[in-house]
């Protein structure tokens, strides 16, 4: 048999050809992969057909292996011939250099070929288990439309959510006005303010101002969702709910806030910088996949990082945090009555039987641990994540009002669904994003940069963000930690862990006020539980944030919350904001002369006690959470 390291043909092709066996499933299912990777510099063919036109090479060898022709009539073999044929693509020449260069690269490599070769019916079987019937590199043009149009509508109701509270928050008569808080620092902590706060309220703070960038937002939003320039209108979006974060102080520190933030500035770098990409409009004039510009593969990685970082940071952290009730299982047996706002079928879901929640905690740790890795994994593992994170987020959905951070979870969710799954003309899709229309090329390479760029300042940190999750006590490097301190103020690289420990108990703040300090009247809220007859409402996604502010002062005490005591002394002013936050005023004439706050303990009513009373809730007077203020307290 000829040496394979000397074999030339005296009939060599004009392109580098590779020849593989036709009747092997395993590399038909291939070697479409690879021959979109070389992009026509390599043709192909079967041995069935190039057999007599080579005969030099022995027609075993054809059987046993792979053959890669090259135009100077060099043969290579098996994993070299891969290896070779990948390397006229710039982006793979690294694996030739490797196999040429690398010590025990070339051996392990043959070795590895060896092992598949002699079992390529189980490969192809383990191939089309992971993969299906094809395993061309996935493409995401049908996921960029729809995340991008799921982002706006989420922005929209960030924006409009909070502009109906604006005034009432942090308005001039709001309880904590951002025209007072601003100053307040700028005095305090000097020039350094504005790096600090990054806000256009710097501006302008006045009312008018807040109404403008909520205006703002809403209206970039709904141009998001028709898929009018978005990269610029993400942009935009960004700076105007940066803004309000900051503006919004105390009632803007929830992790679906940063989420938000860091979700729509990573979006940046994934949606297509035009005026009218076609692929995005709300009624595209042609379909979606024709003449579709190339989807950004490094804004891609950005956000599936960041669904994996979310989901992994979220598990990881419950078991971490020492709190014993994750560990066994009997998280559910507190939470559907002790989280923030629960909903009616939270009190359906109490009712469950104990397996039921204790395996519902060990569901919900596994797809946030485990679950996340198959965001890097093989088409149907990242299809069946995207099923099981999608799936979970309906079930938080369900029993809690959490505002719009399922919606946006499962917005991320959405780009692990390729073309594949839901394009029916995929080879369209697949065609316009690999070469991309003409005439964009330097933009588009610009983009690449840019991400590219982003990854390598945010990767490092948000691997130590990863790693302080298996680690509370870790502390990362200066240089690191100096990093992410100044991009903390941005909210574009940050640390996730929703419940981390689990409220074991529920006690609720029931504000009360008095004309004359002996018969008192309870505000009540739109929302929080108040009166024990009250159906649990449900108003995700929009997100009362007083109503929830409320519950995080049942955690601590008055002094720890500044905020609670602003909010009776704007009750005791009769400020028409502030009263426009709550279910009702019953003092709507005349402000009250005392307020005071009780604490009570609340629980979920049995179903018995549901058939008697009529009430879902069951309460017990435990002490003052603040005692009796009057306006001449204020002076």
């Amino acid at each position: 048999m000829p040496n394979k390291s000397h074999l030339h043909v005296s009939n060599p092709p004009p392109k580098p050809l590779l020849i593989w066996d036709g009747d092997c499933d395993f590399c038909r299912l291939w070697i479409e992969r690879w021959r979109e990777m070389t992009m026509g510099e390599v043709d192909y063919t079967t041995y069935q057909e190039a057999t007599d036109r080579f005969p030099e090479i022995p027609a075993d060898e054809f059987n046993r292996s792979l053959v890669l022709i090259q135009p100077d009539g060099t043969v290579v073999f098996a994993a070299e011939a891969v290896y070779r044929s990948l390397a006229y693509r710039r982006s793979r020449e690294w694996l030739a250099w490797s196999y040429n260069h690398v010590p025990a690269f070339a051996a392990v490599s043959e070795t590895g070929y060896g092992l598949i070769a002699s079992r390529r019916k189980f490969a192809s079987a383990v191939t089309r288990l992971l993969w299906g019937t094809e395993v061309q590199r996935p493409t995401y043009v049908w996921a960029r439309r729809w995340f991008l149009r799921a982002l706006g509508v989420t922005y929209l109701i960030a924006f409009v959510s909070l502009w109906v509270q604006a005034d009432g928050l942090v308005g001039s008569n709001g309880v904590s006005p951002v025209n007072q808080f601003l100053p307040a620092v700028r005095g305090q902590v000097g020039p350094d303010a504005y790096g600090l706060l990054p806000t256009l309220c710097w501006f302008n703070s006045s009312v008018a101002c807040l109404h403008f960038l909520c205006g703002g937002g809403a209206l970039c939003s709904l141009l998001l969702i028709f898929g009018i320039a978005p990269a610029v209108l993400l942009v935009a979006l960004f700076v105007l709910y940066l803004s309000l974060t900051i503006a919004g102080q105390v009632f803007f520190n929830f992790q679906w806030d940063v989420l938000l933030l860091e979700t729509g500035f990573l979006s940046i770098f994934f949606a297509p910088w035009l005026l009218w990409p076609r692929e995005l409009l709300l009624w595209p004039r042609s379909p979606p996949a024709a003449r579709a510009s190339p989807v950004s593969q490094a804004g891609l990685f950005l956000l599936k990082l960041l669904l994996f970082k979310l989901m992994l940071m979220s598990g990881v952290v419950k078991l971490t945090s020492g709190d014993d009730s994750w560990w066994n299982l009997t998280a559910l047996d507190y939470h559907y009555w002790s989280q923030p706002l629960p909903t009616v079928f939270a009190w359906w879901a109490d009712k469950s039987p104990e397996w039921f929640k204790h395996f519902s905690v060990a569901f919900c740790l596994v797809v946030e641990i485990i679950v996340p890795f198959f965001i890097w994994a093989p088409r149907r593992l990242r299809l069946i994540a995207a099923g099981l994170l999608i799936f979970l987020q309906l079930a938080i959905a369900i029993t809690g009002n959490y505002c719009f951070f399922n919606l946006l979870t499962i917005a991320l969710c959405l780009l692990l669904i390729d073309d594949s799954v839901v394009a029916p003309d995929r080879r369209a899709v697949r065609d316009q994003s690999v070469r991309g229309p003409s005439g964009r090329a330097l933009s588009q390479r610009l983009c690449v940069y840019i991400g590219m760029s982003v990854i390598i300042v945010t990767l490092p940190i948000n691997a130590w963000l990863i790693f302080s999750a298996f680690n509370p006590l870790s502390r990362p490097p200066r240089t690191l930690a100096n990093l992410y301190e100044r991009l903390e103020a941005f909210r574009i690289v940050n640390g996730y862990g929703l419940f981390r420990e689990m409220t074991k108990d529920r006690c609720e703040i029931v504000l009360e006020g008095s004309a004359d300090g002996i018969d008192w009247l309870p505000y009540a809220f739109t929302w929080k539980p108040g009166d024990v007859k009250r159906l649990p409402g449900w108003c995700a996604p929009h997100q009362p944030r007083l109503d929830w502010q409320m519950w995080f002062a049942a955690l601590g005490t008055p002094r720890e919350n500044p905020w609670f005591v602003a909010l009776i002394f704007r009750l005791l002013q009769g400020s028409h904001e502030v009263n426009g936050l709550l279910a009702n005023n019953p003092f709507p004439h005349k402000p009250p002369r005392y307020i005071r706050a009780m604490f009570y303990r609340y629980r979920f009513t049995t179903v018995d006690e549901l058939r008697q009373t009529g009430a879902w809730w069951k309460r017990e007077e435990l002490r003052e959470y603040l005692p009796t203020l009057s306006l001449e307290q204020f002076r």
